[in-house]
């Protein structure tokens, strides 16, 4: 067997994979991406191509670099299907916005890497994690039919939803979030589809809700004629033929008609709050493979390109010290839950009301709310209103009263949860205490709710 040694290992060249692999390799360590793909198809990755927060990215592979692969970058709100309502509502989304080809976005962050120094092996499945004792030290797999190890220092998993990884490493005595269940992840399915003529809405990114409130589906305009077309559904739900849902839909759209498909990819989405913590003696988790997902709307780009840089940064302290414990990496941590991980934490609090109700309420008062502030909820994971809003969504949601009160009493358990957030602990030893208080917080989430217990 061939062993190799790096001082960092990094399995998955996604986002966040890239990302970290860059910002050690520019700070001269010497870095090895693992990829189960074949060269040619590495950057082929499902997802809805749509892009939040798309102005600003880490240095190490910057927004000049991946610029050629945004499409479209005039989409600047969402656009509302409400079929049993019979209307739909635009909803302006705060911030920069645009549409990406997602395969050549995922060459031009592998080709960036390579720029920085990264060897990538491809054709390269992961078998094993090495580990002594609590320290994870490195992997096994199987590259281009040969066994090889690999030792590292510090292991950084950019696997992917549901990772591999976390399954083969002991990670019993880290604080390593192990609370992971596939009901906290969504089925995707996406094609890319070229219509006949250019569709009127290529401005907007369009949703509608499936029949279940566990589900929607997106049109998000790559270009005026080229579509990503999918479908989204949470796996702890009652199974759902999301492709034949799909192929429904685009039947019945008039738009779409002789509409020609290009590409078809499905695949696994985090639709929970991030790990409470992603790190262990030796490795961390990043991207997908840690939740560091939009639970309302799986968007999880921007999160795990600076995921990957805050990684990485305690990664080149773990080697230049020679210590790559937990407390050193800690501080990864720290800057997830700083950047987005208390947002989406409070998002996901949304994401648990809206799967206690059924769908036609949930429309109804979608359609009776004050969209703007609906917008900023979405992003920022609270939004207050003024009272003349209030007296105005009373006034327009006669019959929907009580969604409405349980999701003001929701707002204030996100708010609260918010705020905790904030208060992430600075080193493991308050981990535990944090942990216990944010689980008070989060009962009082499906009390008022009346959710099942997602965790």
């Amino acid at each position: 067997m061939t062993t190799a040694e790096y001082d960092a290992v990094v399995v998955g060249a996604g986002v966040s994979g890239c990302y970290a692999a860059a910002t050690m390799a520019e700070e001269g360590l010497d870095v090895v991406i693992v990829e189960r793909k074949s060269e040619s198809e590495a950057g082929h990755i499902a997802c809805g191509d749509a892009l939040k927060g798309a102005s600003n990215f880490p240095e190490a592979i910057p927004r000049s670099q991946i610029e050629p692969s945004i499409t479209n970058s005039v989409v600047d709100h969402g656009h509302f299907e409400l079929p049993s309502e019979g209307t739909a509502v635009d909803i302006p989304v705060p911030g920069e916005l645009a549409v990406i080809d997602r395969l050549q976005f995922g060459k031009l962050l592998i080709e960036g890497a390579e720029d920085a120094g990264v060897t990538f092996h491809y054709d390269t499945v992961v078998n094993t994690v090495l580990q002594d004792g609590a320290r994870v030290t490195g992997l096994e797999a199987i590259r281009k039919g040969d066994p090889v190890t690999y030792e590292a220092p510090v292991v950084i998993d950019a696997a992917g939803a549901l990772s591999i990884l976390q399954d083969e490493a002991d990670l019993a005595d880290a604080t390593f979030d192990t609370n992971v269940t596939y009901s906290q992840f969504s089925s995707g399915y996406r094609e890319i589809i070229e219509v006949e003529e250019p569709v009127e809405w290529h401005d907007a990114l369009v949703l509608k809700p499936t029949e279940r409130s566990a589900g929607y589906l997106w049109y998000f305009p790559r270009t005026e004629t080229e579509i990503n077309v999918g479908l989204g559904f949470q796996m702890g739900e009652e199974p759902m033929e999301l492709v034949d849902a799909l192929r429904r839909d685009i039947e019945n759209r008039a738009e779409f008609k002789n509409a020609t498909v290009k590409d078809k990819l499905g695949a696994a989405i985090p639709t929970r709050r991030p790990y409470d913590s992603a790190t262990a003696p030796g490795f961390m988790a990043i991207g997908d493979a840690a939740a560091h997902v939009n639970p309302t709307t799986g968007g999880g780009i921007a999160g795990a390109a600076y995921a990957g840089k805050y990684a990485a940064d305690q990664a080149i302290e773990a080697v230049e010290d020679g210590d790559p414990s937990e407390a050193t990496l800690w501080r990864y941590n720290e800057r997830v839950m700083e950047h987005f991980g208390g947002r989406y934490a409070a998002l996901d609090v949304f994401f648990k009301q809206k799967t206690a109700y059924e769908i036609d309420d949930l429309t109804g008062m979608l359609a009776s709310l004050p969209m703007t502030k609906l917008s900023e909820a979405l992003y920022s994971g609270s939004a207050d209103l003024s009272w003349s809003l209030k007296l105005k969504t009373a006034l327009k949601s006669r019959g929907h009263w009580g969604t409405i009160l349980d999701l003001y009493r929701t707002k204030r358990h996100a708010d609260e949860l918010l705020e905790h957030y904030e208060a992430y602990p600075e080193s493991p030893s308050g981990f535990e205490a944090w942990q216990d208080r944010r689980d008070d917080l989060i009962q009082d989430v499906y009390e008022t709710t009346g959710a099942e217990a997602k965790y």
